[in-house]
């Protein structure tokens, strides 16, 4: 059973093809960074205008390098959200238009369960039950996965995901768009002694998260230190360093109180490596286990869209000749 998965939740077309007994057997993916980097943050109407031209010359690109026809395809899936209203019916509209034409069944997949699913793609997978940390520029939460398409949320952030707020301390660091990365590594040559940073909702009961008031932190430090290069390096640390010790500890807090220590990571802030060296420390503290995506399906991709629409095609589901996009979506919504 060969699926076609096409992604376009935001800012990056991803077009793959799945086989259970092969794994990904292609994956294509088209980033959106240079459109919007003069922008400072994601155009949605831009987003939009690219996913258009872009996303049949990528499929047509797949069925070329894998030497594949209409006819070799059992299923599409596509993503419905949650995302931007104009780039999610691009691919929702394509998605289901093929699969009309080509006789074949489609399903609109929930964007942050193909992330929380996206380690299973690997040769070690995690087993059920686990926990999931999904961090990325749109989402912070903690989901209790006890099979796939039975999840519980746990905690999510309140205010800015984990993903924008470094992103937009990055900008206030004069370190562009998008800064995340960047400021990760700046963080490196930071003096971690110098500031000291909050670590929000830390101090109180639950699994909820804040992550407005470290932008604060730094903007205060900023102005009240000056604007060299050493400064924005020691700032950098201490936001990353607060950053990570939250997102560290909300984990622990989640593992000790479910008695499940199998933990998931993913989502683009995944990938970052301060991150996956503290959250490593404190699983094997406690004797538990952390899985992660491959870096490059840490990000928004076409892979673990096919992945999770594949599990919900065998499990019998389709989707009308109608179609739908959802920007704002809760995960618990979509159970199988």
């Amino acid at each position: 059973m060969r699926i076609l998965g096409i992604e376009t939740s935001c800012d990056e077309t991803g077009i793959a093809i799945y086989h259970p007994d092969s794994g990904i057997i292609a994956n294509l993916l088209h980033s959106q960074t240079e459109i919007h980097r003069d922008y400072g943050g994601v155009v949605p109407e831009l987003a939009s205008r690219d996913h258009i031209q872009r996303i049949i010359p990528m499929i047509q690109s797949v069925m070329s390098m894998t030497g594949l026809h209409s006819t070799d395809i059992d299923g599409i899936a596509y993503t419905s959200g949650p995302g931007l209203i104009g780039a999610l019916l691009t691919g929702a509209a394509v998605g289901r238009s093929l699969a009309y034409a080509w006789k074949i069944p489609s399903v609109g997949v929930h964007h942050m369960e193909a992330h929380l699913l996206a380690p299973m793609l690997e040769k070690e997978a995690p087993e059920n039950p686990f926990l999931a940390l999904l961090v990325s520029g749109g989402h912070t939460q903690i989901i209790q996965v006890d099979a796939p398409g039975h999840y519980r949320l746990l905690g999510e952030s309140l205010d800015d995901a984990a993903g924008e707020a470094f992103d937009k301390t990055a900008k206030m660091l004069g370190l562009g768009y998008p800064g995340g990365a960047a400021l990760s590594v700046l963080a490196e040559t930071g003096n971690p002694l110098r500031f000291s940073f909050p670590r929000p909702m830390t101090d109180r009961p639950g699994l909820d998260f804040s992550f407005s008031g470290l932008k604060t932190a730094s903007v205060n430090a900023l102005k009240q230190a000056g604007n060299d290069e050493q400064t924005r390096a020691d700032i950098a640390r201490a936001f990353v360093d607060a950053a990570v010790d939250t997102l560290v500890i909300k984990c622990k807090r989640a593992m000790l109180q479910t008695g499940i220590y199998t933990l998931v990571a993913a989502g683009g802030v995944s990938a970052n490596r301060q991150l996956r060296s503290a959250l490593a420390s404190m699983v094997a503290s406690i004797g538990g286990k952390v899985f992660y995506p491959r870096p490059e399906f840490c990000t928004d991709n076409g892979a673990m869209i096919a992945y999770a629409g594949y599990l919900r095609l065998i499990n019998g589901e389709s989707e009308p000749l109608s179609f739908a996009a959802h920007p704002r979506w809760a995960l618990a919504a979509s159970e199988l």
